[in-house]
């Protein structure tokens, strides 16, 4: 690794340990390193700040003007798609603790009262870190500020003291700093809310899969995105399905775990088990998203076909029961 390089893995490293520095107003809280994108990309850092807005934080390396500026509003655009339940998921992950909640780690990095609540991710910002910026990047960056993207640019250059130290100083050489709406005391979304937000597909469905949930006595969590079942195995909850509004990124919708590490891919489920599930999600019209299953809600479904659904939600239950022994983080 050149020098340069071991230069900017030392940044990253010291800009993930030292968040607070990151933003001149409120801090940072970081809930992704690397993080892939829908197109292959990898964002440096993904933090959340202090009113929740989501912060890509990039590096510039060895990229030219154009390339980091188009990078940083690529991850932004891509990161505009995430929803509370996959920025709990990113943090989960990041600190390796499944037992996470967005919500409370939020209130203590940010020193909020109980009773505040925020939007997550109703907006984006773009962090871009160097050692130099170039002239081109900082103009580019003060005229997306003025059309309304938060923009940074941030300067950190390497030096040593008399007695040999490493250290680093740091300038702020591009920023803005958007209005953004104050945490309000309103809870993020509750049953009543939810309903009303459905059409009569999505309340069909999404009402017998809650009434199932609660007569098996899963757990239920409500997000500003819908609501959750879990199955609690070892002190970790394990989420068997979900059923998501029209507000949300992707609409309203039924979801299955399927490799998931947030439910089934957390699990000790062998491929088979996995498989079974799949098919049988297939045949009631949960088709594979990525690591899940899901059905858009956006057509009347018959007594048969809701009954299908919450068949596989049952048997996904059944599965976390059966093989709910966590695996280890590192599986």
């Amino acid at each position: 690794m050149g020098v340069a390089e071991h230069e900017e893995s030392t940044l990253e490293e010291w800009l993930e340990a030292n968040p607070g520095g990151i933003l001149e107003e409120g801090g940072l809280l970081v809930v992704g390193r690397q993080v892939v994108t829908n197109l292959g990309g990898y964002i440096d850092l993904l933090g959340v700040d202090r009113e929740g807005n989501a912060v890509v934080v990039e590096l510039k390396r060895d990229r030219t003007p154009r390339d980091i500026i188009a990078q940083a509003l690529e991850y932004a655009s891509y990161v505009e798609t995430l929803d509370f339940e996959d920025l709990e998921g990113l943090l989960r992950s990041h600190e390796n603790n499944e037992s996470l909640a967005l919500a409370k780690r939020h209130r203590d990095c940010f020193g909020l009262d109980s009773a505040e609540t925020v939007a997550f991710n109703k907006d984006q910002r773009v962090v871009v870190v160097g050692q130099h910026i170039a002239p081109g990047i900082k103009q580019t960056a003060s005229f997306l500020a003025r059309k309304g993207l938060g923009v940074t640019c941030l300067e950190f250059t390497f030096f040593q003291d008399d007695d040999g130290n490493r250290l680093l100083s740091r300038e702020v050489v591009a920023a803005s700093t958007p209005q953004k709406p104050k945490p309000t005391t309103r809870a993020p979304v509750d049953e009543g809310e939810f309903f009303a937000s459905l059409d009569t597909s999505g309340r069909a469905v999404l009402s017998r899969v809650l009434a199932w949930g609660r007569e098996r006595g899963l757990s239920l969590r409500w997000s500003p995105g819908g609501f959750s079942l879990g199955v609690d195995v070892g002190g970790i909850r394990l989420v068997a399905c979900e059923g998501r509004s029209p507000k949300s990124t992707y609409k309203q919708t039924l979801w299955t775990t399927l490799r998931d590490r947030h439910g089934l891919g957390r699990t000790a489920a062998p491929e088979r088990v996995i498989n079974a599930l799949q098919a049988q999600g297939n045949a009631a019209g949960l088709l594979e998203h990525g690591k899940y299953l899901r059905c858009q809600l956006t057509r009347p479904f018959t007594e048969q076909e809701i009954d299908a659904f919450v068949e596989c939600c049952e048997s996904t239950e059944r599965a976390l029961r059966e093989y709910g022994s966590p695996t280890d983080s590192s599986s």
